[in-house]
């Protein structure tokens, strides 16, 4: 099984490309939504560690928001909690995948919580940054210093395309990404 990780910034398109390679799908964004909406241990743990900003379940990500605004340290325990599930969830995917001959990973902080391997293939997602903040600024739940807190735990975008065996441009068109795809696979199958 040849696993592809996902890596590039906020809003740069990761899901849908990731979603077009025609492979099995980890989305680790929508693992974290199922947690907050589903999970009454996860809401249990936030709730012990964040008394005073997470109080009703299923859990709104407005309290996560104000939590994390509220105080540097709170993403860290919120992350402590959450990641540890979300990596089981990812286990737990591969396994129920083994015997596909590709999977995809799209984890936002997949090289930041080591979760790659010297075999994984890392596309990097490159896209306009005009774009992309227009496009960040449309979404129901925007909030920039939320944004601007979650940019500081990931590593630099350099670093990121630097460890990348492949970059798609996304221009936002199924075309283009299609044909980026199909080069891909076509030079690791």
């Amino acid at each position: 099984m040849i696993r592809i990780g996902i890596l590039g910034d906020i809003g740069s398109g990761k899901t849908y490309v990731a979603n077009n390679f025609g492979y099995p799908v980890f989305n680790a964004d929508k693992e974290v939504s199922d947690l907050y909406s589903k999970n009454k241990i996860i809401f249990n743990k936030l709730k012990k560690k964040l008394p005073n900003e997470i109080t009703t379940f299923p859990i709104n990500k407005n309290e996560i928001t104000k939590a994390i605004l509220s105080n540097k340290n709170n993403l860290k325990k919120i992350i402590k909690i959450v990641h540890i599930e979300v990596r089981k969830k990812m286990n737990l995917f591969q396994k129920t995948h083994s015997k596909k001959k590709i999977i995809i990973l799209d984890v936002p902080l997949f090289l930041e919580n080591k979760l790659n391997t010297k075999k994984d293939i890392l596309v990097y997602v490159e896209s306009n940054k005009l774009q992309v903040d227009k496009k960040l600024k449309k979404r129901i739940n925007y909030n920039a210093k939320l944004f601007k807190k979650f940019k500081k735990i990931q590593l630099p975008s350099d670093f990121k395309k630097k460890k990348a065996h492949f970059i798609i441009e996304n221009d936002f068109t199924k075309k283009s990404v299609n044909i980026a795809i199909k080069k891909i696979l076509k030079k690791i199958l």
